[in-house]
């Protein structure tokens, strides 16, 4: 069991748009195309490319989504999946052409000779909704070095009593070696949203 006294943090808006979000809860799977970076000093959203370890990407402004979100990208030619998290925007791309960092489209399975890559791009409206499930992301991406998260579930919330919430997910891992489940759960203060204990549990094979 880890203790942690960190907070959750609500993701930080791009500037508004004179036209609604292409990506909503009615939509959440869109084919588009992929390129890749390898990123800059600065970002739109004060996020560094290198986070999630290199998970990361650049959305057009008009997608709708948001620093910080995270969304899922499969590349429909081998099924591989990432989560990366939004760090930047790329004015000019239409909203269902995303810009990879480098490890993000090699983790797809894709050389990056190719330039482009078609993808299905899916929003996590699952996971943005629940509170905590973004957060175990980081944490077990910390947690198991040279894996990367490529899907996950939300098993249940528990009320502990009136001060403790808990949250339990289960994520899928991959490496260039095999594939894993880690369980994750967080314990936190709803009424502060203040993270009392997380644990993670890698599952048997």
């Amino acid at each position: 069991m880890f203790n942690h006294p960190y907070y959750y943090n609500n993701h930080q808006a791009f500037e508004p748009a004179p036209y609604p979000p292409f990506f909503d809860a009615r939509q959440q799977v869109v084919r588009g195309q992929a390129t890749w970076t390898e990123g800059g000093q600065v970002t739109k959203c004060n996020i560094a490319w290198s986070d999630n370890q290199y998970m990361t990407v650049a959305v057009s402004p008009r997608a709708g989504f948001q620093c910080g979100q995270t969304i899922k990208v499969r590349n429909p030619q081998n099924t591989r999946e990432v989560l990366v998290e939004v760090v930047d925007t790329v004015q000019g791309y239409p909203p269902n052409r995303i810009n990879l960092h480098k490890r993000a489209f090699e983790a797809l399975g894709a050389n990056p000779d190719v330039g482009v890559l078609n993808v299905e791009i899916i929003a996590n409206p699952e996971l943005e909704a629940e509170k905590f499930g973004k957060y175990l992301i980081e944490i077990v991406s910390v947690g198991y070095p040279g894996y990367r998260v490529v899907n996950y579930k939300f098993e249940g919330k528990e009320e502990v009593s009136t001060n403790r919430s808990k949250e339990t997910y289960l994520y899928t891992l991959e490496s260039p070696r095999e594939t894993i489940q880690v369980r994750g759960s967080v314990v936190y203060n709803p009424n502060t949203n203040r993270v009392i204990s997380f644990d993670l549990t890698e599952l048997e094979q």
